[in-house]
């Protein structure tokens, strides 16, 4: 019995020390840098991707449309056959985002030249990396991969980046806990529906861009490109989920999930008291909504780095500040927004009280995802998602939502026991 209630008492003070980082991360915007900057790690011909590790051959199709575009982007191949003849042959090196301090939406493509978001956590003294939104259409985080593509990563290598880390520099960063709170009240979850924090964004940045570039041209295409984007603030989210969560790793006995990712095949979580292994099971089908001319037999199964914000407690843990979402994921009605939360709320250890959702009375977003009472509840984390073509090159065809598959939570439960002895 003493021993049941040590071990109790174990996990009980891991979990309250883990929900206390997350509750006291400083999230701030710092910089943008490139990648062979921020993670001095990466080498040539390396590719880090979505979700947990994945070779050539079990890659889905947009997966390997953007890699061989990423490696065109970079130089390592001509064009796109010669570069999956490279990736085939095994020369190129695949390694999680999760694994360097990063994160990446769907694909989640990062190499050397690519322009990074900086967050810095300043009360955990840890930055992560987040490339920089590409945009809506035809684009590199959904597969796509043609001279379009190429030509925008170029555009955000060569401009955009350079520019925007002046002015994040210049300006001493943009502390995003309070951005994130607004944007909250104005209707934003931060996965599928960012239109508020996009637009608050912007408004941060515009004065210092405008100090920064000079060609009045180019100062007005980048202000059109954020201004036309409402996931600008997406990547953003993550890159700040990915701070405040890198942190809680590594706290002996916690059972607080600290990723959730997925590559297309296989969906992965970590957990604090695990380290850095990742509990797998096959990533499922989004369920949601498609453009005209699509329909469920042209998705791909879900995938991105992206579900970093619903281990935070947004996303799909804070629908209800966002009933308009819940229809364009295909969820419901708006008033069936609030549901997802509440279930959300028995799966999780404590309430944000700085991120609060005015439409329950200023209560906090569900934070700390417990392995423990997702298998005891069945309750699987519910994540909003865009949906990929299943080819490579197509790109983006609907949006919905997915369920985490239960078997990786079971399966890092009994390796936390394991772990504890039990």
């Amino acid at each position: 019995m003493s021993t049941s209630f040590s071990l109790g008492d174990t996990i009980r003070e891991a979990n309250s020390e883990a929900v206390k980082r997350m509750l006291e991360a400083e999230p701030v915007l710092v910089d943008v840098v490139t990648a062979s900057e921020a993670i001095p790690d990466l080498e040539e011909g390396m590719i880090l991707h979505a979700g947990p590790p994945i070779d050539w051959d079990r890659m889905c199709g947009p997966m390997r449309g953007a890699v061989a575009g990423i490696a065109v982007f970079e130089g390592w191949a001509e064009d796109l056959s010669e570069a999956e003849n490279i990736a085939e042959s095994g020369s190129f090196k695949f390694r999680p985002n999760h694994d360097y301090g990063a994160v990446g939406p769907m694909t989640g493509m990062t190499t050397l030249s690519q322009p990074v978001l900086v967050v810095e956590n300043r009360s955990g003294g840890n930055r992560a990396y987040c490339t920089i939104n590409e945009g809506l259409g035809k684009v590199m985080r959904f597969g796509g991969n043609d001279a379009s593509v190429i030509k925008r990563l170029g555009w955000l290598r060569d401009k955009l980046g350079p520019a925007i880390g002046s002015a994040l520099r210049s300006g001493k960063g943009i502390e995003l806990k309070s951005l994130v709170a607004r944007g909250l009240t104005m209707g934003d979850e931060m996965h599928q529906r960012n239109v508020g924090c996009s637009s608050l964004l912007l408004r941060t940045l515009a004065p210092e861009l405008s100090r920064n570039v000079y060609d009045r041209t180019e100062l007005a295409e980048m202000l059109a490109f954020i201004g036309s984007n409402d996931q600008f603030f997406l990547n953003v989210a993550m890159v700040l989920g990915k701070a405040i969560m890198d942190p809680v790793c590594n706290i002996e006995g916690s059972s607080v999930v600290t990723a959730m990712s997925r590559n297309g095949t296989d969906f992965g979580i970590r957990v604090s008291g695990l380290g850095e292994e990742w509990f797998t099971a096959p990533v499922e089908m989004p369920e949601g909504l498609y453009f005209p001319g699509f329909s469920a037999e042209d998705a791909n199964p879900d995938m991105g780095d992206s579900t970093i914000v619903e281990t935070i407690g947004l996303g799909g843990f804070a629908m209800a500040a966002s009933p308009a979402v819940a229809g364009f994921v295909g969820a419901g009605t708006p008033s069936s927004a609030a549901d997802f939360t509440r279930i959300m709320g028995e799966i999780t250890l404590a309430k944000n009280p700085e991120w609060t959702i005015p439409s329950l009375d200023y209560q906090g977003v569900p934070t700390g995802i417990d392995i423990r009472l997702v298998v005891e509840t069945g309750i699987a984390p519910t994540i909003n998602t865009g949906i990929a073509h299943r080819k490579p090159g197509v790109g983006q065809v609907g949006a919905g939502v997915v369920k985490a598959p239960l078997v990786c939570f079971e399966k890092a439960l009994r390796a936390l026991a394991m772990r504890l002895g039990v």
